[in-house]
């Protein structure tokens, strides 16, 4: 049987959760359609979700669909099924990390768009991510059945405001009403079939030849370059329809079945496959989300299991299996390629670790951000001091679910940090360490996190038996500007290559990674490309008739304790700039509010554009500083009697103006040398010495 994991994305309130309810029902594995607002629904299980009325951990279900006989959309057969793995994932920005984590395993995607408030700011986030990635992606443009809705003029918009290539494959009527409903395209209808073809030719000219020398295309040609331009991301069809009244959604789900390829899994082959999510069970135990691409994993195995950092777990076998099936999740002895699951028993395991050799299907993904990585931080406290050590811990089982909220501890201050995208994530961690944990807390005020980048090129080296080198290595390191949004690349110089055993290379480049979360200023450093120039270690050796002599002999941490060091002394050489997280903004609001706004938008230290000046309402789009949006969010019903609308969405770092604002630092401050040193046990012994 053929698979299709899918995925169901939208900005928040955009009837994403109703949809899968609806698909879940038009498939015939639920009796009840559960509603987000009476917290029934299948995919928010969690309390929290229930009690706020969003999505918060993505979620999988599973159903069985069946291709279109002859036309896209059409009656559904009953051979040739095909098992949907169906994602449901948070639609609140605060929670995009959980979105992140899903992109690798998708085969497709349906967009959700309100015919009432059209594309919003998260529209646009996921759709380039989307198209950074290829994925084919539908598009549902939902409530047509509430007052407002549009349907001709909310198909321009996606085009324009996406920038994609789309399609309508039907029209609406009644739209605005609860009777109103989506009548298919047909191929037939000479009008679409035009239109259509129009669409295909654009991106294929071989297909524009045909549809001139022959004066049109035939159905089946028109269905086929259909089909392989949405597989290929090129076009984007787009059904309309209601989530609540279930308009529309048999078309969807027959496009989904004839317009997104499904996969025939490969059960012959060695297994590979992601992890996508890690949860714990009611004992504690470690439950591994994995979408298997390939081959067979059953109980008892003892699959490879790889790091993102290119490490490995210890082996481990599987203690249990389930999987995701027509609405449920059974316990199974077995999981076979192209399904979704839960693994038992591998402790080790985190979410980007790949399961077996690795993935050869992932249409050239994997890459470790797919969005932003949160701009804000807060320091978090127990209510009890006696629970800093329950904190902790709690803390990090918080961040096995999620790693992008960065636990920082700094034993200096006896502070716990978390990384956040925004406050409503604060208050959902606030209640979950409460609920789940018992260990309530405070948080501090949320600020801001920047980021550093090289000036310039920086060089710095340290040799064994230099004076002041307490360590058994030598290590040189260039720090260079890199290409804007590229993080850190890290290169080996052509004469140090094989010059020391592989291990120490390693080891290098790990503190090199770990080093640069803390650059000049305390901030994490991008865009920077960092080189090893210079190598040198002392063999094992010993004194005379004895064994090893550590002393005698350079080892692993010799390397790992003197790169901190050549690190930072290459990037003072380099300089870097701090950077702070820039969004872009649009603001809608009453047009005689106009003059009184500006003074605002100002003192927030915002960029407005041109306003788009309307007889009842006005739009601004422009820049802000992220460090800004809270205050604003706050002033903003006050200054606009309750009717202003703010959307604000990441867009790039730029350069801090005044005074580089500083991060308290966590580590040993390789900056200060005596004191790193003095907190160093081989340097101990060194400076005793």
């Amino acid at each position: 049987m053929s698979t299709l994991n899918l995925g169901i994305l939208a900005h928040v309130d955009a009837g994403k959760t109703s949809l899968t309810e609806r698909l879940l029902h038009t498939a015939g594995v639920i009796d009840h359609i559960g509603r987000v607002d009476h917290g029934d629904t299948q995919t928010d299980s969690l309390a929290l979700e229930r009690q706020r009325g969003i999505t918060i951990k993505s979620a999988v279900t599973s159903f069985v669909i069946h291709r279109p006989a002859a036309g896209s959309p059409g009656p559904l057969r009953t051979e040739d099924p095909i098992t949907v793995n169906l994602i449901d994932t948070p639609g609140h920005p605060d929670f995009i990390a959980e979105v992140e984590r899903v992109l690798n395993v998708l085969d497709g995607v349906v967009l959700v768009v309100s015919a009432v408030e059209g594309v919003q700011a998260q529209t646009r986030i996921l759709t380039r991510a989307l198209r950074r990635l290829r994925i084919p992606m539908l598009i549902f443009v939902n409530k047509i059945d509430r007052s407002g809705a549009r349907a001709d003029e909310l198909l321009d918009e996606i085009a324009r405001r996406l920038d994609i290539a789309v399609v309508g494959m039907g029209t609406v009527a009644d739209a605005g009403s609860r009777t109103a409903r989506s009548i298919s395209n047909s191929y037939d209808d000479p009008t679409f079939a035009d239109r259509l073809a129009d669409r295909l030719t654009v991106a294929d000219d071989r297909l524009l030849t045909r549809y001139l020398e022959a004066d049109g295309l035939p159905v089946e040609a028109l269905r086929s370059a259909l089909i392989e331009q949405t597989a290929r991301a090129d076009l984007h069809p787009v059904f309309f329809g209601s989530a609540i009244t279930g308009a529309g959604v048999g078309e969807l789900m027959a496009g989904i079945g004839s317009l997104l390829p499904s996969v025939d899994g490969r059960a012959s082959a060695e297994p590979s496959g992601t992890v996508f999510k890690v949860d714990r069970g009611p004992a504690g135990e470690k439950i591994a989300y994995l979408q298997l691409a390939s081959g067979s994993l059953a109980v008892r195995d003892a699959p490879d299991v790889s790091h993102r950092d290119g490490s490995s777990a210890d082996p481990a076998k599987i203690t249990a299996i389930s999987v995701f099936d027509r609405g449920g999740e059974q316990r199974s002895e077995r999981i076979e390629a192209g399904r979704i699951g839960k693994l038992w028993g591998l402790p080790q395991v985190r979410i980007g670790d790949r399961i077996g050799r690795p993935q050869d299907r992932s249409h050239g993904r994997h890459r470790d951000h797919y969005f932003t990585p949160p701009s804000l931080e807060t320091v978090v406290d127990p209510v009890d001091p006696a629970d800093r050590g329950r904190l902790r811990t709690a803390l990090d089982r918080l961040a096995e679910q999620d790693p992008l909220i960065n636990v920082r501890q700094d034993d200096l201050r006896s502070e716990l940090s978390v990384s956040l995208y925004g406050e409503v994530q604060k208050e959902v961690i606030g209640a979950t360490l409460d609920t789940d944990f018992g260990v309530p807390v405070t948080f501090s005020e949320t600020s801001t996190i920047c980021v550093e980048r090289p000036l310039g090129i920086g060089t710095a080296v340290e040799r064994i038996r230099d004076p002041g080198n307490p360590f058994l290595a030598t290590v040189g390191l260039r720090v260079e500007p890199g290409p804007i949004g590229t993080g850190i690349r890290w290169e080996t110089a052509t004469s140090v290559h094989g010059t020391m055993p592989i291990a120490f290379f390693s080891a290098i480049e790990d503190t090199v990674r770990l080093t640069a979360g803390q650059s000049l200023y305390g901030w994490r450093l991008i865009d920077a490309v960092i080189t090893l120039t210079h190598t040198g270690y002392a063999p094992r050796q010993s004194h005379m008739h004895q064994s090893f002599n550590k002393a005698m002999s350079s080892t692993g941490s010799d390397f790992r304790e003197l790169t901190p060091l050549v690190l930072m002394a290459a990037l003072r050489d380099a300089g870097t700039d701090v950077l702070e997280p820039i969004h872009r903004f649009e603001l809608e609001f009453p047009t005689d509010l106009l003059a009184a706004l500006y003074p605002v938008l100002a003192e927030r230290r915002a960029v407005p554009g041109s306003p788009a000046v309307g007889a009842a309402t006005t739009v601004i789009e422009g820049d802000i500083p992220a460090a800004e949006i809270h205050a604003l969010e706050q002033q903003l019903p006050g200054l606009t009697r309750g009717e202003g609308v703010l959307e604000a969405a990441f867009d790039r770092y730029q350069p801090v103006t005044g005074r580089r604002p500083q991060r308290r630092r966590t580590d040993r401050n390789p900056l200060d040398r005596k004191e790193y040193l003095l907190r160093t046990t081989r340097g101990k012994g060194a400076l005793a010495s």
